[in-house]
């Protein structure tokens, strides 16, 4: 089962470098055949000639350049038109994910035979390392709001950290965020449709260089935007975009 690791990357030339080489070294030691694809996401700093040099370094590295509009969801989505792999991982350029857990949601993937591996910062085993107090707030206020509404044992919905089979990707679209709610529309919609999943507690630790690029103000339409379109094609649609080789029952994990 081959992975390929998605990484968004916008001005992260602090820490690109140190994430990827942390990335690789922990794939390669666990024996994880896979591809890193780095998409620069129109950044105005060095963060393109960086991933161009570490293209020479590190074998299994991709560096492509976003040639959609600019945008977290634009970048993640450029590069879930061009894997390879079997699975797909969103991963974050900051180093705020830790490699160890994408090893470990691999594994369950493979051993569990399940579609979705989504982590969970917040259940038991799952850590914080310096999480902006008001950024809780309004995230464990946002995953209870969407817990509700779609009746989910889930407490992590927003969390980016998460993989996929291709089949899942295939089947979510079409995909139409632009921006971080690109983290709600793809396990919503994997959910809704009838996917498998698994939860596993992740860590995520605050970055150490750079500036974070979520909005929560420019943010908070665009989400509530993605959660009602969701939430109609749940109660609407009738199942039109259900996964077809699955009992009507296969919701959930």
């Amino acid at each position: 089962m081959n992975l390929s690791v998605v990484i968004p990357a916008h001005n992260e030339e602090g820490v690109i470098a140190g994430t990827l080489r942390g990335l690789y070294a922990e794939l390669k030691k666990e024996g994880v055949p896979h591809e890193i694809v780095a998409v620069n996401d129109h950044s105005t700093d060095g963060t393109g000639t960086i991933l161009r040099g570490l293209s020479a370094e590190i074998p299994t590295l991709r560096a492509v350049e976003n040639a959609s509009a600019g945008g977290f969801g634009h970048a993640v989505r450029f590069g879930l038109e061009r894997f390879t792999g079997d699975v797909v991982a969103v991963y974050m350029a900051d180093a705020s994910d830790s490699p160890e857990d994408l090893v470990r949601f691999y594994r369950v993937m493979s051993d569990q035979g399940v579609d979705c591996v989504f982590g969970s910062r917040f259940s038991r085993g799952g850590r914080t390392v310096d999480y902006p107090p008001h950024k809780y707030i309004l995230n464990r206020l946002a995953n209870r709001f969407i817990q509700a509404l779609f009746r989910l044992p889930y407490n992590d919905i927003t969390n980016a950290f998460k993989m996929y089979r291709r089949c899942v990707i295939e089947g979510a679209q079409p995909l139409l965020s632009a921006h971080f709610n690109l983290t709600v529309e793809l396990p919503l919609k994997a959910i809704i449709r009838g996917y498998r999943y698994a939860v596993v507690p992740n860590a995520w630790v605050n970055r150490k260089a750079g500036v974070s690029k979520l909005r929560i103000k420019e943010m908070g339409s665009r989400y509530l935007f993605i959660v009602l379109y969701c939430f109609i094609e749940k109660w609407l649609s009738r199942g039109d975009y259900r996964r077809r080789d699955l009992p009507s029952q296969g919701e959930g994990r």
